[in-house]
């Protein structure tokens, strides 16, 4: 059985050391950890796609993706394009709503 908690608690210090990172303006060391925090988020992603669980982390990957895209175009004088970053954003949000959505139709039954 995938032992979701598990893996949950190996990425979070993934995600810290990468945003630690952004704030320190290591930027190699940042854009570094995007891979591994991003391939983490996917594993787990692909690994809850039978459970309820499965849209949150979803919104996860969105999240990291456009937390990275936001620190790399900070990092890289990119910034005019850093409001892209609300696209991935606005996916993690509705990606929240489709889960708290099945939530609710769980637990009402329908």
């Amino acid at each position: 059985m995938f032992d979701l908690r598990k893996w949950e608690n190996m990425h979070i210090p993934l995600w810290l050391i990468k945003d630690t990172c952004w704030m320190l303006e290591w930027r190699w060391l940042g854009v570094t950890m995007v891979l591994p925090t991003v391939a983490m988020a996917i594993y787990i992603l692909i690994k809850s796609i039978k459970m309820v669980e499965f849209y949150i982390n979803l919104a996860i990957c969105f999240w990291i993706a456009a937390n990275s895209f936001w620190m790399c175009a900070e990092f890289f004088d990119f910034i005019e394009y850093k409001m892209y970053a609300g696209i991935p954003f606005g996916l993690g949000m509705l990606s929240v709503a489709i889960f708290y959505y099945k939530q609710a139709r769980l637990n009402t039954g329908n």
